[in-house]
């Protein structure tokens, strides 16, 4: 039986379906932070601004191109190259590197650049080693400056590369033997093949892994900032909190969404018109890996296991080597209330990001047409944006909201309400929401691609009517896909950040938080133990995606 769409339907029934309406409603709610902060661009600028743009606004702007340069042109040469090596040649470790150079993933950036700032640092153990070992004295002698744009490029670089390893890699696999056997009559090499046939087929997967990496070196806050490189995501958090200028903070913020919408447009601009076909559909067709010699599989599994070892054992290791020795000395009922705090707010906000997108898949698959399927993407956007810039989304209306009804219910009936919204947890767990949406619905949605519209049919003639069909036929089939989604978000909020940072309620930490602080004040050795559990929450996506490559 035929995949056919579900009858249409007429214009009124789709202009006024419940789960439509439903469905735009909550699109709206979810672009409301967007919206607000786009709208200060026409709000008259505070006297800091003028400030911003003779001090500080050229050096945010100069070292956010520069990290954006440098990590993805970093990053896309450890992912292509250790993509194609895993998908084109066979070589001893290569089953294990198959997987495990995704790790890195699960480490937080900040966590990682905590870890190579305490290492490599003046005061580290290396550069003091080495002082003790050839007896330098002082600055008489040149050393790395981890705490730099090109440290912060490095440090950033090793943690995103699986973004384009993920896609290159993909791209890679899914080609044609066929096409390296005709470039190998026409006298190329393998390497040569490589260049001339299999990186510009592969080129736009490449190009999406590499726009990942550019928006996530957009959104990063806490590496950079321990680096001491200021990028215009630091100059937010400094301008709002350290200045005092909210309006001005939101207006850098819509300097940095321009910059995100300029990175769309350069990844769609990169990908161009490439669309290529394959005849791989048959296991006879696919890319045949090349067995290596000793000596090329040797510097293959060196290729692999650098990248690897520099982004995930190394740093890893270093964690539980000081959480064995030192560990946090707030272990026991103070530490439980950080795991408590991140456990829900994860947890919270997996289920509410779940239920919101099977409700926007499910509106989609449902009703049809473009303005709900516009909407969905709509508000899919706030993934593409730093949590920095979404947190002022919020907190800009909410505080107005707040202070309007503070002042109305000051007036007349002599009662202060207080802040209503502004720094709870609702609030907070709104940011979630709009920051990773994307990743839920996306998740739902290729769960829902697998469902045939026959049984939507059939559980129409059956007498089903829309939530029947959503509980009874739908949601059983979908369970696994939303399990995966709800696991994805739950270890991206363990994680987040700059948006905990700003929105969450006084004195409410989370294990994020509090690795932050204390490497803030250089005490990584008390941070490990929270840093440690946040790595092994971000290794389970990994798994997921591991043995989703591997069907």
């Amino acid at each position: 039986m035929t995949d056919q769409p579900l009858p249409a339907v007429t214009r009124s029934r789709r202009r006024y379906s419940p789960w439509a309406v439903l469905a735009l409603v909550v699109a709206a709610i979810i672009l409301m932070p967007i919206v607000s902060v786009v709208s200060r661009v026409f709000v008259p600028p505070e006297d800091v601004w003028a400030q911003l743009i003779d001090t500080v606004l050229p050096l945010y702007i100069r070292n956010s191109v520069l990290m954006v340069l440098g990590v993805v042109s970093l990053a896309a040469l450890i992912g292509v190259t250790t993509g194609w090596l895993v998908a084109a040649y066979d070589f001893p470790g290569r089953r294990v590197f198959e997987w495990a150079l995704m790790l890195p993933l699960a480490m937080p950036s900040y966590v990682i650049a905590y870890v190579y700032y305490d290492r490599l640092s003046y005061w580290g153990p290396i550069q003091s080693g080495l002082r003790d070992l050839f007896g330098w004295t002082g600055q008489g002698y040149w050393f790395p400056q981890i705490a730099s744009v090109p440290g912060a490029i490095f440090v950033l670089a090793l943690v995103l590369y699986p973004y384009v390893y993920l896609l290159a890699r993909a791209a890679f696999i899914g080609q044609s033997q066929h096409l390296m056997e005709a470039a190998r009559t026409l006298g190329h090499g393998r390497v040569s093949a490589f260049f001339r046939v299999a990186l510009p087929m592969a080129w736009p997967a490449i190009a999406a892994g590499a726009a990942f990496v550019a928006m996530e070196t957009l959104a990063e806050y806490g590496a950079v900032l321990h680096l001491g490189v200021q990028t215009l995501t630091t100059g937010i958090f400094r301008t709002w909190f350290a200045r005092g200028a909210p309006v001005a903070a939101a207006q850098l913020a819509a300097l940095l969404l321009f910059f995100v919408v300029a990175l769309f447009w350069a990844e769609k601009l990169a990908r161009g018109k490439r669309h290529f076909a394959s005849d791989s559909g048959g296991r006879g067709a696919q890319l045949v890996r090349k067995r290596l010699g000793a000596g090329p599989g040797a510097l293959a599994m060196l290729v692999c296991a650098l990248p690897l070892g520099l982004g995930f054992i190394f740093p890893a290791g270093e964690l539980a080597r000081l959480a064995y020795i030192a560990g946090d000395p707030m272990w026991g009922p103070r530490f439980y209330e950080f795991v408590s705090n991140s456990l829900t707010m994860a947890g919270g906000a997996a289920l509410l990001l779940v239920a919101v997108a099977l409700l926007l898949a499910y509106a989609k698959r449902l009703q049809g047409g473009p303005v709900v399927g516009l909407a969905t993407q709509a508000a899919s956007l706030g993934y593409a944006l730093p949590g920095a810039v979404i947190a002022v989304g919020i907190l800009i209306p909410m505080a107005a909201f707040d202070n309007a009804l503070d002042s109305f219910m000051r007036a007349s009936f002599g009662l202060s309400t207080g802040l209503l919204l502004t720094g709870t947890i609702a609030a907070l767990m709104f940011a979630y929401v709009v920051r990773y949406l994307a990743v839920a619905l996306k998740t739902t949605e290729a769960a829902f691609i697998r469902i045939p519209r026959s049984m939507d049919d059939a559980a129409r003639n059956l007498g089903l009517g829309p939530a029947g069909l959503l509980a009874r036929v739908h949601i059983p089939l979908l369970r696994r896909g939303m399990l995966t989604a709800a696991i994805f978000v739950f270890a991206d909020v363990m994680k987040e950040l700059p948006a905990t940072l700003i929105v969450r309620p006084f004195n409410f930490d989370t294990l994020a938080i509090r690795v932050f602080r204390l490497a803030s004040d250089s005490r990584l050795e008390e941070a490990s133990t929270a840093a440690l559990m946040i790595v092994a929450v971000g290794i389970l996506p990994v798994i997921i995606l591991s043995r989703a490559m591997n069907r």
